[in-house]
């Protein structure tokens, strides 16, 4: 898998920390010439010098700049789409702000990603596009992630909608669906619940491995994903077993 991206233009979003950065190295460690982008710029910092890598900041809420910037880039190879946010509670908690900025973030920027990148990637007949989506989805109800299961199973659809269109024009569209994995959101949310041993305890109990996954492990298949040239329209767990 890793002999087809030996320079292929890889676009990795979100790529400052957590799964977004181990992706960025991944891809550049399997040859890829990465672009990785995020809205932190100290977090992108942590990238610079990285072979094969070069960083940019951008904003994948703001149409006008997700358009200048792959105008820039010019050939994308393959697309990660992995910005995203987690919002808590119920339908009952869920604001209509809290659905709006989850649409936005977790579903519209892949949009208009993905509509930034298609008609390169058809012109040449070639092209994968993987997207963050998560087992709390259409995969599996997970109790208070409502704005964030409704608007992840939108990502499955999109996905899947994608792969649909454009299966005959040598593109695939995946997504992948992780589980609990380690990463500064999830620190900062488990921190956010007052007793952190007691947050984290509750995350790994509920892993039937007994652990959280990495950021490496989730990276290693999107590697895997944008070489799979016999894959599309995939909803990939990677969960340690939590929808068993």
């Amino acid at each position: 898998m890793t002999a087809y991206l030996q320079d292929k233009v890889v676009v990795v979003t979100a790529a400052g920390q957590g799964i977004g950065r181990a992706s960025a190295l991944a891809f550049a460690a399997a040859g890829a010439k990465v672009w990785a982008t995020d809205i932190n710029d100290a977090a992108l910092q942590t990238l610079s010098g990285e072979a094969g890598i070069q960083t940019e900041r951008l904003d994948v809420l703001d149409n006008a700049a997700v358009l200048g910037f792959f105008d820039r880039v010019g050939r994308v190879d393959v697309l990660f789409n992995c910005a995203g946010f987690v919002h808590g509670g119920t339908v009952l908690d869920m604001t209509d702000e809290d659905l709006d900025f989850a649409f936005n973030l977790n579903v519209r920027a892949m949009v208009r990603t993905i509509k930034a990148v298609l008609p390169g990637m058809l012109e040449r007949k070639d092209g994968a596009i993987i997207n963050m989506a998560s087992i709390a989805s259409s995969a599996k109800g997970v109790p208070n992630r409502c704005a964030y299961g409704v608007t992840k199973a939108a990502v499955i659809g999109l996905t899947k909608s994608v792969a649909a269109d454009y299966v005959a024009n040598g593109i695939r569209c995946n997504a992948i669906c992780p589980g609990t994995v380690e990463s500064p959101s999830l620190e900062s949310r488990m921190r956010a619940q007052g007793n952190y041993d007691e947050a984290r305890a509750a995350f790994i109990s509920r892993q039937p491995m007994g652990r959280l996954g990495t950021p490496e492990e989730i990276a290693d298949l999107a590697v895997y994903l944008a070489g799979a040239t016999y894959t599309t329209g995939q909803a990939c767990g990677i969960d340690g077993g939590w929808s068993i």
